[in-house]
C-alpha cells in the first residue's frame, strides 16, 4: 500500500474529531489508494464494512446464503464502479445503497417466482428440488398464498418510484427512517410522507384488487352453478310424453 494512503489514515487518527469523521477520512484514503489500482486498500475496506453489509443483508433476506450473495455481489459492483465514486457521499453511504439494491433485487425475482407453482425461488437463480415434502401447505393454501403475494407485488409497483423505494427500504429492508433517509439522500421527513403517503395508497391499491377479485370469484361462481345446472334445466323443459 502507498506510504501516503497509510500517512493519511495516521492522520485521520491523530486528530480528535468524532469517530464516524474518522472512519469517512479513512475510507476516503482507502478509496484513493483502491482507484489506483492498490489491491490492499480495497481489501482492507471489504474488512471494515463486510460486517455491517452482512447484517443489513440478512435483515432483508433472512437467510443466510442470501445474505452472503447479496455481500459478494455487493462488493463486487463497488470494485467494478470505484472509479466512478466521486466522494459526494461517505463510502459507507454509497456502499449500503448497492447492497440494499441487491438485497431488493433478489426479493423482488423471489417474491415473483413464488407466483410459479414449482419454483420457490427466483425466476433467475436456480429453482429448488421439486420433490417437495407432503408436510407442507396444502395446494389451496398454496394457491391463496401465491394470489395474496401477486396482489401485494403489483399493488407495489403502482406506487411512484420514490414511494416505492421508501416503502421497501422500510417494509423489506426493516431500515430505520433514518436509514432510510441516508440511503435515499432525503430528509427524515420527507422519508416519513413519502412512507405514510405510500402506505395509504398501498391500502386503497389492495382494496381494490380484493374488491376485484370477489367479484370475479362471485361471477365464476354463479356461472359455475348456472353450467351444472344446465341439465336440470334442459330436462324440465322438455315436453312430456
Amino acid at each position: 500500500m502507498p506510504a501516503e494512503v497509510m500517512d493519511a489514515i495516521d492522520g485521520a487518527n491523530a486528530t480528535s474529531a468524532p469517530a464516524d469523521r474518522l472512519v469517512a477520512q479513512e475510507d476516503a484514503a482507502l478509496v484513493a489508494g483502491a482507484k489506483t489500482g492498490d489491491a490492499r486498500a480495497f481489501e482492507l475496506l471489504v474488512q471494515r464494512h463486510e460486517g455491517k453489509i452482512f447484517s443489513l443483508a440478512y435483515r432483508m433476506t433472512r437467510n443466510r446464503e442470501d445474505a452472503e450473495d447479496v455481500v459478494q455481489q455487493s462488493f463486487q459492483k463497488a470494485f467494478i464502479h470505484l472509479k466512478k465514486f466521486e466522494g459526494e457521499s461517505l463510502f459507507s453511504t454509497w456502499l449500503t445503497r448497492i447492497a440494499i439494491n441487491e438485497a431488493l433485487m433478489l426479493l423482488r425475482r423471489k417474491r415473483g417466482s413464488r407466483e410459479v407453482p414449482i419454483a420457490e425461488t427466483t425466476t433467475e437463480e436456480t429453482a429448488l428440488p421439486l420433490d417437495i415434502p407432503d408436510s407442507g401447505p396444502n395446494p389451496e393454501d398454496s394457491c391463496l398464498q401465491r394470489e395474496q403475494e401477486r396482489i401485494l407485488s403489483a399493488a407495489v409497483n403502482e406506487l411512484t418510484p420514490g414511494m416505492r423505494e421508501a416503502i421497501e427500504l422500510r417494509e423489506l429492508g426493516e431500515l430505520s427512517t433514518g436509514e432510510t433517509a441516508q440511503v435515499m439522500g432525503l430528509s427524515v421527513g420527507a422519508v416519513k410522507a413519502r412512507v405514510f403517503h405510500g402506505r395509504r395508497k398501498l391500502r386503497k391499491t389492495l382494496k381494490r384488487y380484493v374488491e376485484s377479485a370477489r367479484t370475479y370469484g362471485n361471477q365464476a361462481l354463479r356461472t359455475k352453478r348456472s353450467v351444472r345446472d344446465r341439465p336440470r334445466t334442459i330436462f324440465e323443459l322438455r315436453p312430456s310424453c
